[in-house]
């Protein structure tokens, strides 16, 4: 029969076809934060014809999900995320997110009663923007885990996670509109306002630590051209190292986008898209496995450079590694020039390599969760 170990890869092997299947029905059919619906309902499809319990509409939430199976004493999470990017598909390879982790899951089924564990398959929404696994932390979800796990896909293979806390927040400034030729004196410009903001954040990059990220999109900004703009909105994000620096940072760039208030006269409004992302906690036993995992597959880790820097990207997984012992390892899918969140990078989410990774990813994660079984806790 073999160890655990090969039980798992055979499991993931046996459904090959039905995960890339998975895989690729969701990279069809992308859908954005919240709005998950028909991603929700597919990605738990094979869990529940393997036996898992099912919830959906999980903790109040219509597009998470929770799968269970077994009984063990050591509860693995892993995490399935599914959302896409606006206008971009699945250019980030949440397609293969999940994949992998319901891969791992059907993986860890096969070997759960012989290794004391539970597996649990959280969904989680809206990760691009939304923080869907941070509303999920604060109705209960993780609560008595002993590791979470998920797989993302990048460029090329890097073991740790090293996101930045990021905050996501709508700009909105109201103004008054007026005729732009027969009346200019009688409008106030919501379209002036972003265009003082964005020039004071462009001027504050120089006094700002080196590793802070200030990016951001204007996203309706008038309707005429003759009609001075009354309303313009906008999507920020402020990225620093740690939730700490996040908290000192972001006061300074809002004063930005004050600044864009006071010299145009329009009113300012900032809404929060989301609670901050956290930067990530690793469990460092854990990812020696995951790394001595994904070796034995053959899988090569990058060295540091441009190529890993997928790596820094913030994730709302960080929220849930300050709250239980967590690991979040990037798969390389081969896809260079190509990088996350461009159109070319989304191509490559599909086809031979993304398979390889897919299965890969399953079986490393499956093989990390069964050497962090009873036998570990007991002898750590």
């Amino acid at each position: 029969m073999g160890t655990p170990k090969d039980t798992a890869r055979r499991a993931v092997e046996k459904h090959a076809e039905e995960l890339i299947s998975l895989s690729e029905r969701l990279h069809a059919d992308p859908e954005t934060a919240w709005e998950e619906h028909r991603a929700a309902a597919a990605v738990p499809e094979l869990l529940d014809r393997a036996g898992f319990d099912v919830t959906s509409s999980y903790l109040g939430l219509e597009t998470a999900f929770h799968a269970r199976f077994g009984s063990g004493p050591v509860r693995i999470a892993l995490c399935a995320e599914y959302d896409a990017l606006p206008g971009l598909g699945h250019a980030c390879g949440h397609n293969l997110i999940a994949a992998a982790s319901v891969g791992a899951a059907l993986g860890l089924a096969a070997v759960a009663d012989g290794t004391g564990l539970t597996v649990e398959v959280y969904g989680t929404p809206a990760e691009e923007g939304g923080g869907g696994k941070i509303e999920m932390l604060e109705r209960g979800a993780f609560t008595g885990t002993d590791l979470a796990m998920m797989v993302h896909p990048a460029p090329v293979d890097v073991a740790e996670a090293r996101p930045f806390a990021v905050s996501h927040s709508k700009i909105s400034y109201t103004g008054k509109s007026a005729h732009a030729a027969a009346y200019p004196e009688a409008g106030v410009n919501a379209a002036d306002a972003f265009t003082v903001a964005q020039v004071a954040v462009g001027l504050l990059r120089q006094q700002l630590p080196s590793s802070a990220r200030v990016h951001g999109i204007v996203t309706h900004a008038g309707d005429a051209p003759n009609a001075i703009p009354e309303r313009a909105t906008g999507r920020w994000y402020v990225r620093a190292e740690t939730l700490a620096e996040l908290a000192e940072l972001e006061p300074r760039v809002m004063r930005a986008f004050e600044a864009g208030a006071l010299a145009t006269g329009c009113e300012l409004e900032v809404e929060p898209e989301s609670k901050p992302y956290a930067e990530f906690r690793t469990d460092e036993r854990a990812l020696e496995h995951y790394r001595a995992n994904a070796l034995a597959l053959g899988r090569k880790f990058a060295p540091p450079g441009q190529a890993a820097r997928m790596n820094r990207a913030s994730t709302d997984m960080g929220n849930v590694s300050q709250v239980v012992p967590a690991i979040h390892p990037y798969i390389g899918i081969g896809s260079l020039p190509a990088t996350n969140h461009q159109r070319e990078f989304a191509a490559y989410c599909v086809g031979g390599t993304a398979e390889r990774a897919l299965l890969d990813g399953a079986v490393a994660l499956a093989w990390t969760a069964v050497d962090r079984g009873p036998t570990e806790e007991a002898t750590a």
